[in-house]
């Protein structure tokens, strides 16, 4: 029997009712289930990746970003506009100079279990 067609006869054979009814039970809405994948794939980017993790090492300006990264601070910008959007960054003013740090405890648990992961 094909993949396909095993696929096919577990709809119609072996139906656990008791554990399905369990899991969508526990299932998060929808519109939670979307907001969390469009999450997912802000982290999609190397560029806004290498931001994250550089400043999961220290609070850093636009400057610094660019100079680390060797793009444009125009460029540096752009990936911090959508790193913002989505909660992942924060900004400080200190006079002219506006610096970024990762928002909260949480996007350093992302990161540093992501860069686990792929070490295993």
């Amino acid at each position: 029997m094909t993949e396909q067609k095993q696929a096919e006869s577990c709809e119609y054979l072996c139906v656990h009712e008791d554990t399905v009814e369990k899991v969508l039970g526990q299932m998060p809405p929808d519109e939670m289930l979307y907001d969390l994948a469009e999450l997912f794939k802000v982290f999609g980017d190397s560029t806004r990746i290498k931001i994250l993790y550089a400043l999961f090492e220290e609070e850093l300006c636009v400057c610094d970003i660019a100079q680390l990264l060797g793009i444009t601070q125009t460029a540096v910008s752009h990936q911090l506009r959508v790193l913002k959007t989505n909660k992942l960054v924060k900004a400080r003013k200190d006079g002219k100079n506006v610096f970024y740090s990762l928002s909260d405890e949480h996007v350093y648990k992302i990161i540093g279990q992501g860069m686990e992961h792929i070490e295993e």
